[in-house]
């Protein structure tokens, strides 16, 4: 995927874990909110509590300090995910896509058996993407997702011309959603679709959620 434009997951970076309560949110005031999303506030606790759900889950790993050394940007890398994740089910449903249950389901079966087994899915999530136990179904959703959005499309997602077909409804579902988010974590870049000097961990085989992020926290 053209590295500019290659659609990003739920995985992976940012700030600090226990970031305190903005009163700030694009230059507006908005008490406790990380970013709003078509109206939606998506508040600081909300974020808080999916950044906590990680550090529980790399405290209890034998590779604690390694891995909470390398998500120093934890915070950013959750907001960018949980932004992506509302940007990504406009675009879908502008172009008729739903997910059911059972896709994702199948797509849990067959990432676990890619890595190994279950054990090794939840590890090779939480060391390369930073995702927790209880988040990796909402990132094989945001997969399947993006798979049968560039099918609605007709576009393959292996070529130039699919990626920027697929990145270009993504830009037009983010303008649509007039994302703001507050200060302390950046600015939002509708064209590129993830955070302004985030770079996030793209998708390079939507079949293989367990490789999605190289988890260097860059």
């Amino acid at each position: 995927m053209h590295r500019r434009r290659r659609t990003a997951l739920t995985v992976s970076a940012a700030l600090l874990a226990g970031a305190p309560l903005l009163t700030a949110c694009g230059g507006q005031t908005h008490p406790g909110a990380a970013a709003l999303v078509g109206g939606d506030r998506i508040e600081v606790s909300t974020l808080q509590g999916q950044v906590a759900a990680v550090r529980e889950a790399q405290r209890d790993s034998k590779d604690a300090p390694q891995l909470i050394d390398k998500s120093g940007q934890l915070s950013r890398a959750k907001l960018h995910g949980m932004i992506f994740d509302r940007v990504l089910d406009r675009a879908a449903r502008d172009a008729g896509v739903t997910v059911s249950r059972n896709e994702i389901q199948q797509m849990r079966k067959a990432a676990a058996a890619q890595s190994g087994g279950e054990a090794q899915l939840r590890t090779a999530m939480l060391q390369q993407s930073w995702v927790a136990p209880g988040q990796i179904d909402a990132v094989l959703r945001e997969q399947v997702q993006l798979t049968k959005l560039a099918q609605a499309l007709g576009a393959d997602l292996q070529q130039p011309e699919g990626q920027q077909a697929v990145g270009d409804a993504l830009s037009k579902a983010s303008k649509a959603l007039k994302v703001d988010v507050n200060p302390r974590y950046g600015a939002w870049d509708n064209k590129q679709t993830q955070l302004a000097n985030y770079k996030a961990p793209w998708i390079t085989q939507v079949t293989k959620p367990a490789e999605t992020g190289d988890g260097s926290g860059a």
